[in-house]
């Protein structure tokens, strides 16, 4: 059965179809609340808070092919409105294996990991949830926008700052 179908079937009731949407989406929202949480107790209890969303506001959802994309915005909003609960920033997050250079020893590696986690941890949830959308997720930064419920422009802004934050991070504080 395909999405829409899927999508369709859950907006009328059908529990079956959206926990076969849920499975199908966990491990992509749980990985990226984790990049904006920096938490996996803390991605946890946002991704079920943006399937509880889900499933609540999913029958006045009128497009069922913008799923996936109303999914993102609900676990970004759900993992920021959890971040502005907590107020703290946790340093331990797994991140995925990105593409990896082959050439590249195994302590570069780590090396590598250990600069981004603490150049993302420096940045605010609201700029790592650009990050996350535009860069792991793949989105293209309008469509990230609009998943935020922020303007293009606004996006465009976080982007940057965030960026620069993080080249500032891994130059070691050098402009």
């Amino acid at each position: 059965m395909d999405q829409r179908t899927l999508v369709e079937r859950a907006r009328k009731g059908d529990r079956d179809a959206f926990a076969v949407l849920a499975r199908a989406a966990a491990a992509r929202l749980d990985a990226a609340a984790r990049l904006i949480l920096r938490d996996r107790e803390l991605a946890r209890d946002a991704v079920q808070e943006a399937l509880i969303r889900a499933w609540r506001d999913l029958p006045g959802l009128r497009d069922p092919e913008r799923f996936d994309a109303w999914l993102h915005r609900l676990i970004v909003n759900a993992a920021i409105d959890e971040a502005r609960r907590r107020r703290r920033r946790v340093i331990e997050v797994t991140l995925t294996p990105m593409d990896i250079r082959s050439s590249q020893d195994d302590i570069g590696v780590l090396v590598d990991r250990d600069e981004l986690d603490r150049a993302m941890a420096e940045l605010t949830p609201e700029h790592r949830a650009v990050v996350v959308l535009h860069y792991y997720l793949g989105m293209p930064l309008p469509e990230a926008a609009s998943s935020l419920g922020i303007s293009l422009g606004a996006a465009k802004s976080r982007l940057h700052r965030a960026m620069g934050s993080m080249r500032q991070s891994f130059s070691g504080g050098r402009p």
